[in-house]
């Protein structure tokens, strides 16, 4: 329980992925933005049972591959951040680009700084050494944490699409855009300070 209550907190919270899924709602709806909440979710839970597996140690324990994640955890975010920004401001029900798909959304939780705070942090915190196996303990983690995220990424999806509808004009959709792409920048400052 504690477990499933801690998941929903870091799932629900800000934080890049959040924003790229608030940001796939506004620009393509609910049901065009299903395939970046699901990447989103189960990039998470693969990350949440191969940390705790050992990656996590083995990453933190060589400086340079830890800087070059940092680095480039912070080229991708900006290069999305620009994206995001430089989005259309079409308003059609036919959006220009598509939201970040399943496997953009899956594969940038490997450089999402909070995802590997909440995964580590999940490691060092709900792992027992009297609790069974680590494949089952982390496969346990993995599973709880996709269950708990769904609901609570979905909150942003939803959130972005609900937007949409006050995004009527071409300036406000710009200025949208330009805010979630903004607030994704800023999120760097977790990765270089």
């Amino acid at each position: 329980m504690a477990f499933l209550l801690f998941a929903v907190v870091a799932a629900v919270t800000p934080g890049p992925s959040n924003i790229m899924l608030t940001a796939a709602g506004a620009r393509a709806g609910v049901l065009s933005g299903l395939p970046c909440l699901l990447g989103v979710t189960t990039g998470m839970g693969v990350m949440m049972f191969v940390v705790p597996l050992g990656l996590g140690s083995l990453v933190l324990e060589h400086p340079l591959v830890l800087t070059a994640l940092h680095w480039g955890g912070a080229a991708c975010l900006l290069w999305l951040s620009w994206k995001i920004a430089t989005s259309g401001s079409r308003i059609d029900s036919a959006p220009e680009r598509e939201p970040v798909g399943y496997l953009g959304a899956l594969i940038f939780q490997w450089v999402n700084p909070k995802s590997w705070l909440v995964t580590a942090s999940a490691a060092g915190t709900f792992l027992g050494a009297h609790a069974g196996s680590p494949i089952a303990q982390a496969a346990s983690l993995a599973g709880l944490f996709v269950l708990a995220a769904l609901p609570s990424c979905f909150l942003w999806l939803a959130f972005g699409a609900a937007v949409q509808h006050v995004l009527h004009s071409r300036r406000r959709l710009r200025i949208f855009n330009i805010a979630m792409g903004a607030l994704l920048a800023l999120s760097i400052l977790l990765i270089v300070r």
